[in-house]
């Protein structure tokens, strides 16, 4: 009779056939196009001509005195920041509501918050492009109705409010989802801890931050790394479809950027250049996000 380790040794090819398939498209999917991201940014190419020069890391010095780089970085940054926020610290709120409060119809409040999540990022963009339309948008309209003319704004051709309503998009598609993953984590602490610190005089207040907040902490910590990595490219996607960077460059986000500079401009090899940059400073932010939210997981 073979032994565990002749049945492990005899599993062997049959675990590398189930593997191989997915680790093949991995490869083509994922690591050439990343090598070849690399590769390109050390050559000028306008992506069509056979013609394709090494510079060096010409590109990249170019990127330092390129001042519309320099705004889209700065734009993703405040994004990053305002929707991070806001987004979480709304998804946490509304989950401690939804699970620790007995509220009527609390099952038809936690649909209405999710469904923006299984929509499209392109059907959000429609649907916030007509809200903030000037003249026949739901927003200009319900404040003429009120007679609130002066609080009318061009809400996509104002640049200094262009970002924000880009911020206002990205938190109503996210909110929901990360409202359920919080309520999820929250409705698997058992009701005791919560008597008991009850019995100690805690508040509501104190009990999720003494409580809650600590037991869910490995969710909230996976969920940060994961939206902030999500975020950079929702904001792409809205750009593209609500204001194409504008105005001058106003909304425009490092993806965005990337997007004109390789595609619209022929410009490939400087695209790829910013390409990396993007690669680097997502890299950075989830290793910073790790790090500042590592702590020792607390049991139940």
């Amino acid at each position: 009779m073979a032994g565990p380790a002749a049945r492990r040794r005899g599993s062997g090819p049959f675990v590398l056939a189930c593997l191989l398939p997915a680790l093949v498209l991995f490869v083509l999917f994922m690591i050439v196009p990343t090598v070849n991201v690399f590769r390109m940014s050390f050559y000028t190419w306008s992506g069509f001509s056979p013609d394709m020069r090494f510079v060096g890391l010409d590109n990249f010095v170019r990127l330092l005195d390129d001042t519309q780089f320099v705004r889209a970085f700065q734009n993703t940054v405040a994004l990053l920041v305002v929707v991070t926020v806001v987004t979480m610290g709304m998804g946490l709120f509304l989950a401690a509501i939804m699970t620790r409060q007995r509220l009527r119809g609390r099952t038809l409040y936690r649909f209405v918050l999710y469904v923006p999540s299984v929509l499209s990022v392109v059907v959000i963009a429609a649907i916030f492009s007509a809200l903030y339309d000037q003249e026949n948008g739901l927003i200009n309209g319900t404040l003429r109705l009120l007679s609130l003319d002066g609080l009318r704004q061009v809400w996509l051709g104002d640049q200094d409010i262009v970002l924000w309503s880009l911020a206002i998009a990205m938190v109503w598609q996210s909110l929901g989802y990360y409202m359920v993953l919080y309520m999820s984590g929250m409705a698997s602490i058992p009701e005791e801890v919560y008597e008991a610190s009850a019995l100690d005089g805690a508040s509501a207040g104190r009990q999720f931050f003494a409580v809650t907040l600590p037991l869910i902490w490995q969710n909230l910590r996976t969920t940060l790394t994961f939206f902030v990595m999500s975020a950079v490219n929702l904001s792409f996607v809205l750009v593209r479809a609500m204001t194409g960077g504008g105005p001058d460059g106003s909304s425009e986000v490092l993806l965005s950027y990337m997007y004109k500079q390789a595609y619209t401009n022929s410009s490939y090899g400087y695209g790829m250049a910013i390409g990396v940059v993007i690669f680097a400073f997502s890299f950075l932010v989830s290793l910073l996000v790790s790090r500042a939210t590592r702590r020792e997981p607390l049991q139940f």
